[in-house]
C-alpha cells in the first residue's frame, strides 16, 4: 500500500474525508484525486523516459 496504510488507517481516513466534505461530495473527490494520480503516473513515466533517452544518447557519444 501507498505510504504503508493498512485497511484500519485507510478506514480512518474515509470516515474523516466523509464528515469533512460529506458523503454526496465523495465521487467529486474521488474523480479529481483518481485523476490527479493518473496525471502523476503519467508525468513519472515521461520522464523515466525523457531520463533513459539523455543515458542512452551520452552513452552513444
Amino acid at each position: 500500500m501507498p505510504f504503508n496504510l493498512g485497511p484500519t488507517e485507510l478506514i480512518i481516513v474515509l470516515v474523516i474525508v466523509m464528515i469533512l466534505f460529506g458523503v454526496g461530495k465523495l465521487p467529486e473527490i474521488g474523480g479529481a484525486v483518481g485523476k490527479a494520480l493518473r496525471e502523476f503516473k503519467e508525468s513519472q513515466k515521461s520522464d523515466k523516459e525523457k531520463t533513459n533517452k539523455t543515458k542512452d544518447d551520452v552513452a552513444n557519444k
